[in-house]
């Protein structure tokens, strides 16, 4: 059965680069206004088990390389141009689960894996999604906070050039977002430093027109 707009009518998308805030915006809507939340990141794992390499030959070369050819020996361009979830492999398996999910209730789902150009098709109104852009100081205090930095470039033999590999290479994929929704016309917030996490969130709220 080819899926359309139709289907995901009960379905708000919240996409955008690293460290925007999506999983936490996205969590306070599912809690003040009864949605249920789909993560996209917390699927990649069961998603990235279940896709055949037929269907995910980027995801497969990832798993076959080792720390250090993931993360040091390639350029933030080509790791953005062959990482696999930035590709989109794997985004039929975000419908299906959501389609699983159609059970009366609204959803919100959010992750980067929310291509503007896959997501579009699925949209009946463009108040349907947004997108959200941090600044590149946002994005760098918000994952600082995480504490969370060095836990993938400690597991390399050049820490500090794969971590400048990482934050350059997510740098270069929210300015493709921007470009990308652009193109496309669809909807994005900005996000700086000097928003809270109580602006960004209304801002979200707003957009879907979601009632107090």
């Amino acid at each position: 059965m080819e899926l359309t707009a139709h289907d995901f009518g009960h379905v708000y998308w919240l996409g955008g680069g690293s460290g925007a805030g999506k999983s936490t915006i996205a969590r306070r809507l599912a809690k003040e206004h009864n949605l249920q939340l789909y993560d996209t990141d917390l699927a990649m794992r069961d998603h990235g088990n279940r896709c055949p390499p037929s269907e995910c030959p980027r995801l497969q070369e990832f798993k076959d390389m080792t720390m250090d050819e993931r993360w040091v020996e390639r350029s933030p361009q080509e790791m953005l141009e062959t990482f696999h979830w930035f590709n989109g492999e794997g985004f039929h398996l975000i419908l299906e689960d959501l389609m699983s999910l159609k059970n009366g209730q609204r959803v919100i789902a959010d992750g980067f894996r929310l291509l503007p150009a896959l997501v579009k098709p699925f949209l009946r109104s463009v108040n349907q999604a947004v997108w959200l852009i941090p600044t590149p100081e946002f994005r760098a205090a918000a994952i600082e906070c995480r504490g969370t930095v060095w836990d993938i470039p400690n597991k390399t033999s050049q820490p500090e050039r794969a971590l400048d590999n990482l934050w350059t290479r997510d740098a270069l994929f929210t300015e493709r977002l921007l470009r990308e929704t652009e193109d496309l016309g669809l909807p994005t917030i900005s996000v700086d430093v000097g928003h809270s996490e109580d602006q960004s969130y209304r801002n979200v709220e707003e957009h879907f027109a979601l009632q107090r």
